[in-house]
């Protein structure tokens, strides 16, 4: 329990928040406000699978569930690392500019205080922010595709959560925050989540080096998706899952969520259209069903942190501006020689990029007040240094990602035992075969699935020993009238 004086009610600001024996810690709340952000966390929970389908439908079919396996792998180390310090680290009270601090390690402390977010208690605004922290993973892991060691990849991901996303949260979400401070806006993670996980991946696949491939003798290779169908399912995933994510970043139940998940819809809708008609006119007059789903989720990052703060018909100029620029930004990758198969620094790089800019053009304050927000605005409330609080806020956070993600890179792979990248031979034959041991589709490896045996233990001498007796027994009669029980198939007495 927190030492500090408590309120004459007998709740504390700080710390648990009060004891839970002697007063109602609910109370405090709006019930109707911790339901729907509850709900909003489930929904961001979905981008994990989504972010899974989307990056294992782009892969090649030897690699896809290698891909599968990341999304969820990183949702694992994710939430350990949120609890064990990454929590503390963002969002630790009294903290300085740069960072948290250590006060609710193992989420010490960690229960019916108001959190950050006033609205809701520290222990939702936990478990809400820790999806953003596992989506952001999920993410960057993309950058690896197809040629990362896995386990290795499990110890990056850990640190430069730790290293990279924790700063950078911190710098935008927390109240004494850097660019919090400066006034810098970040509705939903433009910064944290999308510029961050584009850069991080961007320096992961530069750092890899490009995929083996025979046929690719010069220049970056370029595949087909293997499943257009995975491909529409993790959008699907996304796009359901991101009304959670913008629509629950006001921490509250109020018309700003709604006019938030409004304006996400419509990005996400005007996105698609914008890049399918982009890839017709570029690409042989094709309605392309990749290129639908890719501008979808380029318009998604676009409004992510713009989605609370700018009025709802420019959601038509965010879908429609940054479906184009990141559909002409898949070209990066060609021009700087960077194998990043799932272009996840153009979608998301670039995308976050893209939307922060325009919110400094089109923050309305009138739009933030809806649930009694406070801001200055951008452009059309003629606050014109908005936009230079925009543009330090990428360019913080593009550079720290990039710079610290590839030094964190770096010093890894000269660690023996952690080397970054598959062998060749294994690369070849697919990550799936190679290292998992088991295949997206069965059917066509059905001779070498690989099942699961326990490992021999020090124990398993005595129980064959034990066995051989019991069998030797059951062939003898019993003596002196003496019954023996039989056994079934499991070794148990019926």
């Amino acid at each position: 329990m927190s030492e500090e004086t408590p309120l004459p009610s007998g709740y504390y600001d700080s710390g648990t928040g009060g004891n839970s024996l002697e007063v109602d810690l609910n109370v405090r709340f709006d019930k109707a406000d911790m339901v729907w952000v509850a709900v909003s966390g489930c929904l961001v929970f979905l981008m994990v699978p989504g972010v899974g389908l989307l990056y294992s439908g782009l892969a090649r079919k030897k690699h896809a569930l290698s891909l599968l396996w990341a999304s969820l792998m990183a949702a694992g180390v994710v939430s350990f690392q949120w609890f064990f310090w990454g929590y503390s680290l963002v969002f630790g009270r009294d903290s300085s500019n740069f960072l948290g601090n250590m006060k609710n390690f193992c989420l010490m402390d960690v229960l019916g205080a108001p959190s950050t977010a006033d609205t809701v208690p520290d222990i939702l605004f936990c478990f809400f922010q820790g999806m953003f922290a596992m989506v952001t993973g999920c993410l960057m892991v993309g950058g690896a595709c197809e040629r990362a060691a896995l386990g290795p990849m499990m110890v990056f991901l850990f640190c430069w959560v730790t290293v990279v996303y924790c700063p950078i949260a911190a710098w935008t979400w927390n109240a004494n925050g850097w660019l919090a401070e400066l006034g810098a806006l970040d509705f939903a993670g433009g910064g944290p989540v999308h510029m961050n996980s584009g850069a991080g991946a961007l320096a992961y696949a530069l750092w890899l080096g490009k995929r083996k491939d025979p046929a690719v003798a010069k220049g970056v290779p370029k595949y087909k998706p293997h499943s257009v169908t995975s491909v529409v399912l993790g959008t699907v995933f996304l796009w359901f899952g991101w009304f959670g994510f913008n629509g629950g970043s006001t921490g509250n139940a109020s018309m700003r969520s709604w006019y938030a998940c409004v304006s996400t819809n419509l990005a996400a809708g005007t996105g698609a259209l914008s890049w399918l008609f982009v890839d017709y006119f570029r690409f042989g007059r094709k309605w392309t069903t990749t290129g639908m789903c890719c501008g979808a989720i380029s318009g998604l990052v676009a409004i992510t942190p713009a989605a609370g703060y700018t009025p709802v018909y420019f959601a038509v100029a965010f879908g429609v501006v940054a479906g184009a620029l990141c559909n002409f930004a898949v070209e990066l990758k060609f021009l700087m020689r960077i194998d990043d198969g799932m272009d996840v620094f153009a979608l998301h790089g670039v995308g976050g990029f893209i939307g922060s800019v325009m919110t400094g053009l089109f923050a309305a304050d009138y739009v933030a007040a809806l649930d009694g927000t406070e801001i200055d605005g951008g452009w059309i409330n003629q606050h014109y240094v908005q936009l230079g609080y925009q543009l330090a806020a990428c360019c913080a956070t593009l550079l720290w990602s990039f710079g610290i993600t590839s030094i964190l890179l770096n010093i890894q792979d000269r660690i023996p035992f952690l080397k970054l990248r598959l062998s060749e031979d294994q690369e070849i034959i697919g990550t799936d075969a190679a290292v998992i041991g088991e295949f997206t589709y069965a059917d066509d490896h059905q001779d070498n699935m690989f099942i699961p045996q326990p490992e021999p233990t020090p124990l398993s001498p005595i129980k064959s020993i034990r066995s051989v007796l019991g069998n030797n027994k059951s062939q003898n009669p019993p003596a002196n009238g003496e019954t023996l029980g039989s056994e079934t198939s499991s070794g148990k007495p019926e």
